[in-house]
């Protein structure tokens, strides 16, 4: 009897260990903070901070595929030129893609399974191939501070904004793999924060350096329409899921600035603290993140009453956000 006893104890502790690793809550929030290189595991229901995993130095941007997170390390005084891949049932980092000559990777989205990214110091998208382990296609654009990026059409389409140049790059898959166009579009000053529309129809680029913003016709690939919102020095852009809205971090002023998207005017300035940069607009619409990178902090918006309902502190220097549902 206290040999079976001790049987069944042990085969318990043995089917312990190799009981697979428990995937994150759903849904999870991931905040990368870019000062302490780490990605952060946050429930949003409790606004507690559940986990933490390293990344490489200075991560900025990072996307996910329900299953893995990749993060861009952008670095900090030396030029970061890698991936990080990290599976998020068992939060840790699985490998780091090095990227060999490409520096700076910054904006990321996934498209049909691909991770498209900006190299900001070599001017061109370059696509990481999970499945294969590889950079598989790198596209120039011949612009420079080629910084964020958005796909249409299933990645069809790729626009980027280069701040240095005052313009946007369409890449444009052709029927080939190897047949891509390129094209720009002047827009205003210091273009970097971007994003497409819910109907696919607009493309918005806030311009950093003279307070406004350029709405492109995604169609005919021109801009129909600009005008200006005084911001001091706009970061990034998002829609609300319904198109009724745009939200737009103004870095400098320390606001969240919401725009009424038909009308294209402001209609409310909240006030968020030093340098609010990325915003993730949960998929239900009702609540905006905003990370406040000088108060190292995210601060929740209520899409509704547009008043602040929370702030979770995940750490030093948030940024680049994105959102998993499983």
């Amino acid at each position: 009897m206290i040999l079976r006893r001790h049987m069944t104890a042990a085969l318990l502790v043995a089917a312990a260990l190799v009981r697979p690793a428990a995937a994150p809550p759903s849904p999870t929030l991931l905040v990368l903070n870019k000062v302490e290189n780490t990605l952060a595991f946050v429930d949003p229901a409790s606004g507690q901070v559940t986990g933490k995993v390293p990344t490489g130095e200075g991560p900025h941007e990072v996307v996910a595929d329900g299953s893995r997170a990749y993060v861009g390390n952008y670095g900090a005084q030396t030029p970061g030129s890698t991936l990080s891949v990290i599976d998020l049932a068992s939060r840790k980092e699985l490998r780091r893609v090095d990227l060999g000559p490409l520096r700076r990777p910054h904006g990321m989205v996934m498209a049909e399974g691909m991770v498209y990214f900006t190299a900001e110091t070599n001017r061109v998208v370059a696509r990481y191939d999970p499945d294969a382990d590889r950079v598989d296609w790198v596209m120039g654009t011949g612009q420079t501070g080629t910084h964020m990026i958005a796909a249409h059409g299933g990645g069809a389409t790729l626009f980027t904004t280069n701040i240095g140049s005052d313009t946007v790059s369409v890449l444009t898959r052709g029927a080939g793999p190897l047949a891509w166009a390129v094209g720009t579009i002047a827009v205003g000053k210091g273009p970097e924060a971007l994003d497409i529309s819910p109907n696919g129809t607009e493309l918005w680029v806030a311009h950093s350096r003279d307070g406004g913003v350029s709405v492109v016709d995604v169609a005919s690939r021109t801009v129909a329409h600009t005008f200006d919102l005084r911001t001091k020095r706009s970061n990034r852009l998002k829609f609300t899921p319904n198109g009724a809205l745009v939200l737009i971090s103004d870095l400098d002023a320390g606001d969240l600035v919401v725009v009424d998207a038909r009308a294209r005017t402001d209609v409310k300035r909240i006030p968020l603290g030093r340098s609010p940069e990325g915003i993730l607009v949960e998929p239900g619409g009702a609540r905006a993140y905003v990370a406040v990178t000088g108060d190292n902090a995210v601060a929740v918006v209520n899409l509704e009453t547009l008043q602040v309902v929370g702030r979770i502190e995940t750490g030093a220097g948030p940024d680049g956000m994105a959102w998993v549902s499983r």
